[in-house]
């Protein structure tokens, strides 16, 4: 099964835009991710819409951040993308008549609402400052060199 990577890639961008000086152009974007730059532009008209970027266009144009890094959380970005059901697993039928399947439904339904609902805490309890805090750590550690914002 194919898991849908727009949040980690999108956050991976927001990281990438919020540590530089000048725009991002949605083809650098697009060849960071190995992807096409309209998938890109895509992508990014939802955190666009709900105010975490914006984007210049023409000569020197391209995306920037938009928002409070200490504001926005990993929840946010994940609606913001349009980002699927947290968990894609299911029941085969949600009303049956065998009581077994009953049974089955009852118990898949409380684990999965328990998971949701962990994750869903989780990634609201995580900003976008902290993530990038946490690069800069790793970064000083490493010897890169950071650009500055």
């Amino acid at each position: 099964m194919r898991t849908d990577s727009r949040l980690s890639r999108m956050l991976h961008v927001l990281l990438h835009i919020a540590r530089e000086s000048q725009p991002i152009t949605s083809e650098q974007i697009g060849a960071m991710l190995g992807t096409n730059a309209a998938v890109v532009r895509r992508t990014m008209a939802g955190l666009r819409k709900a105010g975490y970027v914006k984007s210049e266009k023409g000569h020197n144009g391209g995306w920037r951040i938009a928002c409070d890094l200490h504001s926005v959380t990993l929840l946010d970005i994940h609606n913001a993308v349009g980002g699927p059901r947290i968990f894609a697993i299911g029941t085969d039928r949600d009303n049956p008549d065998c009581a077994v399947e009953q049974v089955v439904n009852a118990a898949l339904f409380d684990a999965m609402r328990e998971a949701q609902a962990l994750l869903i805490d989780r990634l609201g309890a995580v900003t976008l400052a902290e993530l990038a805090e946490q690069f800069d750590d790793i970064a000083t550690r490493k010897g890169y060199q950071l650009p500055t914002p």
